[in-house]
């Protein structure tokens, strides 16, 4: 990760263990995450792991790294913090649309598919069969200045269409239409970036 990131190994741990140091939150579970313009989501799917099994990008999501921040600053950094990261199970059977003030209300951001990727990548267990989440802070602006209707979103393969038997359980990256609700996507957000 450090070679995606542009820095070195030990730069890569002395800021976490810099920023370990300095927490203010006392659990130790804030996510590191490297920003997008250094690791987009394309590199990193790959890296996930499930059963034995490598993530993927679904194959009607060639344009997944054009998926970019929308309405969220991230820190002018290759590193930075995601702290009180929340899967959002609450919100299953929500559709994106109803989601997003939602969290605005609660003082929350919706995470990027990127750090979404990051989570999965340091904390397996985020990842858990019918208990998977979008991640719609990353957007796709269209040419025409529109949002495109689809957001992303990480779940586990069952195997079927295009996947491919040979990746069910794998972890994958896919998307869902922003007025759609899935009983099995909670909206995965953060408390703060830093």
């Amino acid at each position: 990760m450090h070679e995606t990131a542009g820095v070195t190994a030990d730069e890569m741990r002395a800021f976490a263990a810099r920023e370990r140091e300095g927490s203010t939150d006392g659990d130790g579970r804030a996510l590191l995450a490297v920003h997008p313009d250094r690791a987009p989501a394309s590199a990193l799917a790959p890296l996930l792991r499930r059963a034995g099994k490598p993530g993927f990008v679904v194959t009607d999501m060639a344009d997944v790294d054009q998926f970019v921040p929308c309405g969220i600053e991230l820190p002018d950094a290759p590193l930075y913090l995601v702290t009180g990261v929340d899967r959002g199970d609450r919100m299953a059977n929500w559709s994106p649309e109803e989601a997003l003030p939602a969290l605005a209300e609660e003082g929350r951001t919706p995470l990027l598919l990127p750090e979404g990727l990051h989570w999965v990548l340091q904390q397996p267990e985020a990842l858990e069969r019918n208990r998977c989440f979008m991640t719609i802070g990353s957007r796709l602006r269209k040419a025409n200045g529109a949002l495109d209707a689809r957001t992303p979103a990480v779940w586990i393969s069952n195997g079927t269409g295009r996947d491919g038997r040979e990746r069910r359980d794998a972890p994958k990256v896919g998307w869902c239409w922003w007025g759609n609700r899935h009983t099995w996507l909670g909206f995965a957000s953060a408390t703060g970036r830093g």
